[in-house]
């Protein structure tokens, strides 16, 4: 049974960071060898203390190897009192400088943007995760022209979720009839589920355009590319594939069972951050896979709690995420 871990000593703390943060870098276990030669001080001190940690169950011996690994309470002692947030070079803060500051872009698409930056950054997977589509209820949707050629769709809920996407309108489109629809959709299916919007948009709401326009299947086609794109609108995922590219993942047997899960819904609501500031949950406590480590915040966007997430192994820089996922939570201003 292992022990409770009260308080380590400064020597101890300092041998289980280097472990960890060693073993982060090189994928290796970390021998006592190594270890004298950073403190300057006899192995067999090194492997004293190193047995103690064993003990308490915070490293463990490898297979392959008299070195340790970082076990699972390990990397959560490492978590909770030796991590430090890592200072972000000058590149990746310009990289995301310059896509929050790129005023073409509305705030949503800046956000995706960033985390794809993020997953190539660390070769994690990053999500962005909203409320289900089932959660919310048509309450309206309107349409705002910006000139003869461009229009914005905005679809409203009756939990206070706004979207909005932008149309470039064919020349044979006229304007009055997109706006005439946007009155028969509010008249015909207001308090309808979102995520069974297009459905009696085609069966019930098609039908009675068609009679009263000659352009309707190009009107009908603006409102429905509307409402699949706020059904999409509740998760984003970049890198999901990274797993393949972390050395402890040489089974791909593995790697397709994780990139599975992504796929379903119920895995991907365990996703959703619950608590307020940044929060990491390792291993069994992820509620997706036991080799797993998710790193996330949420936020409020457009009245929407929303969730951001970085996913990737257990030996995952945890510093680094942290600082990017801060650097997002303050240009958006986290929950």
């Amino acid at each position: 049974m292992l022990k409770e871990v009260k308080c380590l000593e400064e020597r101890q703390k300092y041998i289980l960071k280097e472990i960890i943060e060693t073993y982060i870098k090189k994928v290796k276990p970390v021998g006592s060898k190594l270890l004298a030669k950073r403190m300057k001080c006899s192995s067999a001190t090194v492997r004293n203390e190193m047995a103690h940690l064993e003990d308490l169950g915070l490293i463990e011996k490898a297979h392959v190897s008299s070195g340790r690994i970082p076990s699972e309470k390990g990397y959560k002692y490492y978590v909770d009192n030796l991590m430090k947030p890592k200072e972000l070079t000058g590149e990746d803060v310009l990289k995301l400088q310059t896509i929050f500051q790129n005023h073409e872009l509305v705030l949503s698409d800046a956000i995706n943007s960033c985390m794809q930056v993020i997953s190539d950054i660390t070769s994690y997977t990053s999500v962005v995760l909203g409320k289900s589509s089932k959660e919310n209820a048509l309450k309206q949707v309107s349409i705002v022209p910006l000139d003869n050629s461009r229009i914005i769709a905005l679809i409203c809920t009756d939990k206070g979720l706004v979207i909005n996407k932008q149309f470039n309108l064919e020349k044979s489109i006229n304007l009055e009839e997109v706006v005439k629809t946007s009155e028969i959709v509010n008249k015909m299916l207001i308090g309808t589920p979102i995520d069974e919007v297009n459905e009696r948009l085609e069966f019930e709401v098609k039908p009675v355009i068609a009679k009263k326009m000659k352009q309707y299947e190009a009107v009908y086609n603006i409102f429905y590319d509307a409402f699949t794109d706020f059904t999409k609108n509740n998760l984003f995922m970049s890198g999901k594939t990274n797993f393949l590219k972390q050395p402890e993942y040489n089974n791909v047997e593995e790697v397709r069972k994780i990139i599975n899960k992504f796929e379903d819904e119920s895995f991907i609501k365990h996703i959703e951050a619950k608590k307020e500031g940044i929060n990491i949950y390792i291993g069994k406590e992820t509620e997706i896979d036991p080799n797993v480590t998710v790193i996330k915040t949420k936020f409020c966007l457009n009245g929407e709690e929303k969730t951001i997430a970085i996913v990737g192994p257990k030996r995952m820089e945890y510093g680094k995420v942290v600082a990017l996922l801060d650097y997002i939570n303050k240009n958006i201003g986290g929950v």
